[in-house]
């Protein structure tokens, strides 16, 4: 049991100073002023701090990401406290352009051992390659039946992805939807949005040929060309969801690109930012050969919302939606995720007076401690 005391709430909207009490896991009370005579009670002081939702990062290659220039090129599994130095307390693990020595498997297996270790991790069978790769042989029993697949990633307008036909696509969604309506889960397709000139074009035509709704299908990574990012905000203007990632070029990082919904009208409660964490990023000359390659950092997400509040103006309470309560919503897991409420997942995080995380609880466990980290995934002292 922890009790926060005199701390500022933002949940993401500012709740003002209150005090927090957390029994197995959840948050029990949050009220102006919290009293326990008990020594099996641990206080933490939150005077000058800021209380907030630990931060939802939705796409993670927690098993790794890359290999696109040969085998030397994979990168290695993620860490719990690379996760939770970065803020994260739930995170959603998937597969890239490696579906074939990389399995959903080996990927359902690293969510358990994070979940294991203290984390929230959910998960997307699928790779960028279509017919998908499952565990089950079927999206649809994949979603129902494995505890942590919500999902199925799948790759658009890419030069390493599998050029699905409309009727492919609109099979997988189909799948997708009706699996998670089965399972109470969100059912949802991640698409990969490459540089290809047909950009959201197919998503557009299916959904206008049938009745799919438009949260099915996520694409991700639309500010990578300012084309795709205009598709983009007409996609969320008529009710999609869109996924803006770190560490694009510097007139689209997702702060920015926000700044240009707002100024379009574009509903940003249809708006969330990722990582794409331990995922590689790569450049290639106009023959199509790897010239560059490198691996996404998850402190980046962090690093986006500071960004925001420092340098762009945005209020505290609006850069935490894009990160806690929008992904929440969108992965139907709010208010118990992305939310500080009584009821809630006690996932937190103290900030100090520069917005750097503090004190990291994660399912009512403290993992991070005055900028310590207290808990260590299992080998990670080898």
């Amino acid at each position: 049991m922890i009790l926060i005391k005199n701390i500022e709430v933002y949940a993401p909207e500012y709740k003002g100073k209150k005090d927090i009490f957390i029994s197995g896991g959840k948050i029990a009370l949050v009220e102006e002023n919290i009293n326990f005579d008990n020594k099996k009670i641990k206080i933490i002081d939150g005077s000058n701090k800021k209380l907030t939702p630990g931060f939802i990062d939705q796409h993670v290659h927690i098993t790794g990401g890359g290999g696109e220039g040969s085998f030397k090129t994979r990168a290695p599994e993620i860490t719990l406290s690379k996760l939770t130095t970065g803020g994260i307390t739930t995170v959603v693990g998937l597969l890239g352009t490696d579906g074939t020595t990389r399995s959903v498997e080996n990927l359902v297996s690293k969510a358990k051992a994070l979940k294991e270790e203290g984390i929230t991790v959910f998960a997307h069978t699928g790779s960028y390659e279509y017919p998908t790769v499952t565990i089950t042989g079927s999206i649809k029993r994949d979603i129902a039946f494995i505890d942590e697949i919500i999902g199925v990633k799948l790759a658009l307008s890419d030069h390493r992805a599998p050029n699905v036909s409309n009727l492919e696509l609109q099979r997988v969604a189909s799948d997708a939807r009706v699996a998670g309506m089965l399972s109470g889960k969100a059912g949802i397709v991640v698409l990969h949005m490459g540089d290809g000139k047909k950009g959201l074009k197919p998503v557009r035509e299916i959904l206008e040929e049938t009745e799919i709704p438009m949260k099915t299908i996520r694409p991700t990574h639309v500010n990578r060309r300012e084309e795709l990012l205009v598709e983009a905000f007409d996609y969320a203007k008529a009710g999609g969801k869109i996924d803006l990632t770190c560490g694009m070029k510097d007139h689209l990082t997702p702060g920015k690109c926000i700044k240009m919904a707002l100024e379009e009208n574009v509903p940003t409660e249809n708006i969330t930012i990722s990582s794409d964490g331990y995922g590689s990023w790569s450049k290639y000359d106009e023959a199509g050969n790897l010239i560059k390659m490198g691996v996404s950092s998850v402190s980046s997400l962090h690093k986006e919302f500071k960004n925001m509040i420092n340098e762009l103006g945005f209020s505290i309470e609006d850069a935490l939606t894009y990160i806690t309560s929008n992904v929440a919503k969108g992965l139907e897991v709010y208010p118990r995720k992305g939310y500080i409420g009584e009821g809630s997942d006690a996932d937190l995080l103290l900030l100090d007076e520069n917005l750097d995380i503090d004190t990291v609880i994660a399912n009512g466990k403290v993992m991070i401690e005055n900028k310590e980290v207290l808990v260590y995934g299992s080998y990670e002292h080898i």
